[in-house]
């Protein structure tokens, strides 16, 4: 189980750009369909950098954002696929209203506690288990 980069859709140009030096962090366009705006993905792996203060690491986190909509839920699946193993659980979190952070209104978060297992509840109460 791990936290992956895909280089491939690193962003290497402008303000934000990172190179593959940047194992765990970065910002990276992640292609949609022909014509259509790519997933913008702002990711880090929740380890700390020498200027980072303590309180930053510890969670896996991928921001994905578009342009004039939110992120399907099979536009988040490809993400968590990109960016973890098949096996990992990574969430989306409600927090509570009065911890609210909204910087862009369309943008969905994917978190992975590090050193941490993410309970789950038992698959039959999402829906029947088949073949």
């Amino acid at each position: 189980m791990s936290f992956h980069t895909p280089n491939r859709y690193r962003v290497r140009i402008g303000v934000m750009r990172t190179d593959d030096t940047a194992i765990g962090y970065g910002l990276f366009f992640v292609p949609t369909s022909p014509g259509a705006p790519p997933l913008r993905c702002l990711a880090h792996d929740g380890t700390l950098g020498p200027d980072e203060p303590g309180e930053l690491g510890g969670w896996e986190h991928v921001s994905v954002s578009l342009p004039n909509r939110c992120p399907t839920w099979d536009e988040m699946d490809r993400i968590k696929r990109l960016f973890w193993d098949d096996e990992d659980a990574v969430m989306q979190l409600h927090p509570p209203r009065s911890q609210w952070v909204n910087l862009h209104p369309y943008v969905l978060h994917l978190w992975r506690p590090t050193g941490a297992v993410i309970p789950l509840p038992p698959p039959v109460l999402v829906g029947p288990i088949t073949g």
